[in-house]
């Protein structure tokens, strides 16, 4: 089986520094065994030749760890389209060169060669585009005599709101069964991600402790020390909640609050994810100035993974229209109402510019029922998850050193072995494979919107005021 992956943005920032180094990945471990073939569509003008020198280039520098060989690979087994990609014109040659391995003449684009491709072999066509562009590009491949089987890949955001959500789900559906419609998530593809699964659902000791009568909270955490000063031109309509917190958040807060599946089929995965977010308690005007939290920051000295840098205001950076607000730092707090964790307050939180790197789901336990060490300080058991590096740690109460009847916390802590592929190698080989479980399903996506729709009316209409944070500092005060 030869995979034929048709990126439609090929030229862009997300194809160069993760696309192409996840399918090199794959290549390398021989996946799938008949190999790859890249057909590339943007508007650039370039032939095979220039856009497999591109190709070669981006892999030396995002791939570089990769073996040669495996890296090119996948240079020469790619093919070129320059054009229009809601043309669908275009997009009909770029079907046919991953049904032929060259590429069908139309509107002057000819090329041969290639891997050797049959009937049965998949085809990926990934959306590697701004979000806007989705739905007139989904219109013209419902244009196209599509090949069996053929996938679409969307990657976030799924729509602005709930309204152009659904319009989007529906266009899709128009064209495409939903089985065939991957709305990606790469957070759902990180190793300590998936252990979730494996932790809660294949241990004795933790899953009869997974609720309300033993766990007090959750935090969702996703701070960055990187600022939006590359992107900010997208972000700037955008912000944290619709970049953060309505995809990739929400998205960890299913596997951490979903209930015991009947297997991890696609299928019985999607049913539990989708009763969280439905249980997710709808956020009135009135709760956004008591639950939600959102900021800015300002000019600042941060103190990254690079060393000391100084940032200047997010209003400074290009394309940035001060006047719309727009929030680098979202904190909200959401409970769900079912048995399970009714009363629990679940804390998402995300933020650019800040003091340190820290991507980690925490659940905190309850404290035991009796201080029997009267008089001795306890801290509550905490587990933690942490997603770069990936890493597991319990922290537990144990007798101490020097005096055995004073209390002193330690951490249990396992590091985990570094993801192969990475997660957007995952992601690719789980779309090739045809196995949803990575993405998430059309209710799932505008349920999503359904929760974070009316924070964004509010602070809109100037509930939870902005506030400034400095740069380098750990966010907005409360």
């Amino acid at each position: 089986m030869t995979a034929n992956v048709i990126v439609l943005g090929a030229t862009g920032d997300l194809t160069t520094r993760y696309l192409l180094p996840g399918l090199a990945q794959l290549r390398e471990l021989g996946r799938p065994a008949g190999g790859l073939r890249v057909i590339g569509v943007a508007r650039d003008d370039l032939d095979d030749d220039g856009f497999r020198q591109r190709v070669g280039a981006a892999l030396d520098r995002h791939a570089a760890e990769v073996a040669p060989e495996a890296r090119a690979a996948i240079a020469e087994n790619t093919r070129y389209i320059g054009g229009d990609v809601t043309d669908p014109a275009v997009l009909t040659a770029a079907l046919a060169a991953a049904r032929t391995g060259g590429l069908a003449s139309t509107g002057g684009l000819a090329s041969t060669g290639g891997l050797a491709s049959t009937g049965d072999d998949p085809v990926v066509v990934y959306l590697a585009l701004p979000h806007g562009l989705f739905e007139p590009v989904v219109v013209a491949l419902g244009r196209c005599e599509l090949p069996p089987g053929v996938r679409v890949v969307v990657e976030k955001p799924f729509g602005e709101d709930l309204a152009s959500a659904r319009r989007l789900n529906a266009v899709l559906h128009r064209v495409l069964a939903d089985d065939r419609v991957f709305r990606v998530d790469h957070f759902l593809a990180k190793q300590t991600v998936l252990n979730l699964l494996g932790l809660r659902f294949a241990n004795r000791v933790l899953e009869p402790l997974w609720s309300n009568t033993h766990i007090t909270g959750v935090d969702i955490v996703f701070d960055e020390t990187v600022d939006a000063q590359s992107r900010s031109s997208y972000y700037d309509h955008a912000g944290a909640l619709r970049d953060m917190v309505q995809n990739h958040l929400l998205q960890l807060l299913t596997l951490v609050a979903m209930e015991p599946p009947l297997t991890v089929d696609p299928a019985d995965l999607a049913v539990r994810k989708l009763d969280v977010l439905r249980a997710v308690r709808p956020i009135t005007a009135d709760d956004v100035d008591r639950c939600t939290v959102r900021g800015r920051y300002t000019a600042g000295t941060v103190h990254g993974r690079a060393g000391e840098r100084q940032v200047a205001a997010y209003v400074d950076a290009p394309g940035v229209d001060p006047r719309r607000g727009i929030e680098t730092y979202a904190e909200l707090i959401l409970h769900i109402d079912n048995w399970r964790w009714s009363g629990v307050p679940f804390r998402l939180r995300t933020g650019k510019a800040l003091d340190r790197d820290r991507r980690e789901i925490v659940v905190r336990f309850a404290d035991v029922p009796h201080a029997a060490f009267a008089g001795r300080d306890s801290q509550c058991n905490e587990l933690r998850l942490q997603l770069d590096p990936d890493r597991m740690s319990l922290r537990l109460n144990v007798n101490g050193m020097g005096n055995p009847f004073d209390l002193e916390p330690v951490e249990l802590v396992t590091e985990l072995a570094r993801q192969a592929p990475s997660p957007y190698g995952q992601l690719l080989l789980a779309i090739i494979d045809g196995d949803t479980r990575l993405s998430a399903q059309a209710q799932e996506a505008e349920e999503s919107w359904r929760i974070i729709e009316p924070v964004l009316r509010a602070w809109a209409a100037g509930h939870s005021p902005l506030r400034d944070y400095p740069a380098g500092s750990t966010g907005p005060e409360r």
